[in-house]
């Protein structure tokens, strides 16, 4: 099985990546995770992102292309993927489409998660990290048994810079212009499952599988 997963910052993706991964068998993959892998072991694709990387530029789509391409021919990738993170532009997916026809694949699905602004910041803005050993909480969704205090090692609990409200609105702004083109391409090819991630986890996994279909 083939699948992408798209979903703006906080919609849940990690958690629903980990379940569709083992039921499904499949590896799952973010462009991040390859950049790391590459430069960690110092390839020549790695090398290329690390330059633009150090110099605060993004990777141009044809090296990231190349990056995503060499990750699938690896052997875990024959019966199939989750890829996140990627594509983020049309061209990118249009790249991918070539791509993966010259491997004589197709994508099966295109999940989509969907969650309104509003809720993604509040969930963003109300979540705490333990200092000590990084568990989460949500001051509303998932307060801890003391105020301020984690309940698995007693560590403090700390709000991330960057989880204020001009920040995250600002994120998700960024990615909803971004990915509503390639949205409506993977729409067009009749490929995409739009899922309600404001549910319950367990609930949106459910949905996610009904798509899918419960066959590994």
């Amino acid at each position: 099985m083939r699948l992408i997963l798209l979903g703006p910052p906080g919609a849940g993706k990690g958690t629903q990546a980990s379940g569709i991964m083992n039921k499904y068998n499949v590896p799952h993959i973010s462009t991040g995770d390859i950049f790391r892998k590459n430069i960690k072991e110092g390839t020549e694709l790695g090398k290329k992102a690390k330059e633009y990387m150090d110099q605060g530029l993004l990777v141009p789509d044809e090296l990231v292309v190349n990056l995503v391409k060499d990750r699938l021919t690896e052997d875990d990738c024959k019966k199939g993927f989750l890829l996140d993170g990627f594509p983020r532009t049309v061209a990118q997916a249009e790249a991918l489409d070539i791509e993966l026809n010259n491997l004589g694949w197709s994508l099966d699905k295109i999940i989509n998660i969907e969650v309104s602004k509003d809720i993604l910041v509040e969930r963003a803005v109300g979540r705490r990290i333990c200092k000590n050993c990084g568990a989460t909480y949500h001051v509303k969704f998932n307060p801890p048994k003391i105020s301020g205090e984690c309940d698995v090692c007693g560590g403090q609990l700390y709000q991330r810079d960057d989880d204020n409200e001009e920040t995250v609105a600002k994120r998700i702004d960024v990615y909803q212009n971004q990915t509503a083109p390639l949205i409506n391409y993977y729409k067009e090819k009749a490929i995409l499952a739009n899922i309600d991630g404001y549910n319950d986890i367990n609930k949106v996994f459910d949905d996610i599988v009904e798509v899918l279909g419960s066959e590994n």
